[in-house]
């Protein structure tokens, strides 16, 4: 084609990334799509009655289930989820072991985010020391961010950790417990206990895509600005070596 000259080059590294720009785009797009059908799955089990920890054992799907639990907590194995922050502060979750009756396991329960904004003292919590009876939900990593891994056995309690692992717990601790953290609804024993259904909403997957398809449309706007500028400027080279050739002195 005498008028569309990109060069070997540029045609290379179009050829390689704007495959690889779309497919990020489209990606992004079934991402945005998953997440508004899990979404919609949360909301319709958000109104369900709470089932109880042995109704539990028998459900495959176990993300966000509403659960009822009677039991007590156990204050001395506290655990301190760091690099959590709410409105700006910084701060910590807490999450205790509580033992439930009905199924004689014991569950990891989050109860909500306490503000730590001096790290010279430890964060101030109490724990309740009658039976309790509480709704909670059971929280299923997505398995959507990097986490750091918790911190090695040993060392004083309340434990400070940086990941959830309910499992090495009660390894430790040599109890038979759920595999999985719950989450308690907002009550008396709740602290800060807002919790965010999915860590990134569609709308976000959505705008990332759009600024992927905007990067693929501005790669093939360079390219096709490159192909012609570069035919045009080829042309008034030969424009110009041919008026030379065909001047008065040639012979």
């Amino acid at each position: 084609m005498n008028g569309f000259r990109p060069g070997l080059l540029p045609s290379i590294v179009v050829a390689l990334l704007l495959p690889l720009l779309i497919g990020l785009g489209f990606w992004q797009l079934s991402r945005a799509e998953e997440k508004r059908v899990l979404l919609a799955d949360f909301a319709a089990r958000e109104h369900a009655e709470p089932m109880s920890v042995p109704e539990l054992e028998r459900r495959a799907d176990l993300a966000h289930l509403r659960i009822r639990l009677r039991g007590q907590f156990d204050e001395r194995h506290s655990l301190l989820l760091d690099n959590s922050q709410r409105g700006g502060q910084v701060g910590v979750e807490l999450l205790q072991p509580f033992y439930d009756q009905a199924s004689g396991l014991w569950l990891l329960v989050n109860r909500g985010w306490l503000p730590w904004p001096d790290r010279r003292s430890p964060p101030q919590f109490t724990t309740p020391e009658q039976p309790l009876e509480l709704v909670a939900r059971v929280h299923v990593p997505l398995g959507e961010a990097f986490q750091l891994r918790a911190d090695p056995a040993g060392g004083d309690w309340p434990r400070l950790i940086t990941a959830v692992e309910p499992d090495r717990l009660w390894r430790q601790l040599g109890r038979g417990g759920m595999a999985y953290e719950v989450r308690l609804e907002p009550g008396p024993a709740a602290y800060q206990a807002e919790w965010p259904l999915v860590a990134m909403g569609p709308e976000k997957h959505s705008g990332y895509a759009v600024q992927w398809f905007a990067l693929a449309t501005a790669l093939v706007g360079l390219y096709l600005y490159l192909g012609i500028h570069n035919s045009r400027q080829i042309a008034r080279e030969q424009q110009h070596e041919h008026s030379h050739e065909s001047g008065p002195f040639h012979s």
